[in-house]
């Protein structure tokens, strides 16, 4: 699993005093407020987050050291990270980025229906998509009566699929 995690793009710049305008890649912007340290480019380069706020759905940032219109504009298109230590998930909530990859099987027989390829955010509920071997995509809702359990050290999520789904067309 990756130490650092993807939680936005910095996009333009905002005002006159160096803050940058980020669009965030979590599921609530307000998640992005939260972090006193983010962590800059490939490099990563930790940088101090000293004000954050929302507007219209983007992230407002000011960054320490970042006090020019000038500073500000050489932060364009830069991507964020946030260390994944710094947060804390509930029980049965996961970070996108370690569920793709996972080997899908059935809860009862152990079969394997694929691996799963990527997490649609749909609002009710995610929906995971699973491609098998073949490169046929399935997709299964991100539901308790479908996904039985999730084991990210093991490599492997367990299912129940809904009846008919991953019957031949």
């Amino acid at each position: 699993m990756k130490q650092y995690l993807e939680i936005g793009k910095i996009v333009n710049v905002h005002g006159l005093r160096g803050d940058v305008k980020v669009v965030p890649w979590c599921d609530e912007p307000e998640f992005l407020c939260e972090f006193d340290t983010l962590y800059l480019g490939k490099a990563q380069k930790p940088v101090s987050v000293t004000a954050a706020r929302l507007q219209k759905g983007n992230v407002l940032l000011h960054l320490e050291g970042v006090d020019t219109v000038e500073a500000a504009e050489q932060l364009r298109n830069q991507v964020l990270y946030m260390d994944r230590d710094e947060v804390e998930l509930e029980e049965g909530v996961y970070f996108i980025q370690d569920l793709i990859g996972l080997e899908v099987l059935d809860a009862d027989t152990g079969k394997s229906y694929g691996k799963l390829s990527d997490v649609m955010q749909t609002g009710a509920n995610d929906v995971y998509e699973i491609k098998d071997e073949t490169g046929k995509t399935v997709l299964i809702p991100a539901i308790p009566d479908v996904v039985q359990e999730t084991d990210l050290d093991g490599g492997v999520m367990r299912i129940r699929p809904l009846e008919g789904l991953f019957d031949a067309d």
